[in-house]
């Protein structure tokens, strides 16, 4: 009998066990922040070769800081300038391998090297994003893209 997980890496194995860890954690939880606050904990624990984790919310017209794990942040970034306010206009994921060819980007925190930010959309509305970063070029590929963008779908059932 054909099983496709059989052909999976381990890595994408690893990214759909905390898919399901995700939801066991948020599973009957209504409040937004505590499971913002468990989403970055549970990535920055799983994620290796990282520096930060976490969310901006949007508010108005501009993302605001939310739920982390780093060394401190911006607070407040425009949609339209850096990575995680391109990733708001333009309504998708920004992978970005070396973040000092990205026009406008916002350092926040000098190590980081690259990002990925996924755009955390409700009723067709973006209303954040998930933002992490790299001390490290080229760290996210196509694999992380595909299972971050997994994971946001099923926090976005939990926020």
């Amino acid at each position: 009998m054909f099983q496709a997980e059989s052909y999976l890496s381990t890595r994408e194995k690893n990214y759909q066990l905390v898919i399901k860890q995700i939801e066991a954690l948020l599973e009957g939880e209504p409040d937004q922040l505590a499971n913002l606050s468990n989403a970055s904990a549970l990535l920055n624990q799983f994620l290796t070769e990282v520096n930060w984790v976490g969310f901006y919310l949007l508010k108005e017209d501009e993302l605001v800081l939310g739920p982390f794990q780093g060394l401190p942040a911006c607070v407040r970034i425009a949609v339209g300038k850096g990575v995680c306010g391109t990733a708001v206009s333009e309504k998708q994921t920004q992978r970005v391998a070396d973040v000092n060819q990205f026009p406008g980007h916002i350092a926040c925190d000098a190590a980081s090297q690259s990002e990925i930010v996924v755009p955390l959309i409700k009723d067709d509305k973006v209303i954040g994003v998930l933002d992490i970063d790299s001390p490290i070029k080229n760290r996210f590929d196509e694999i992380d893209q595909t299972y971050l963008e997994k994971f946001v779908e099923t926090l976005n059932r939990f926020i």
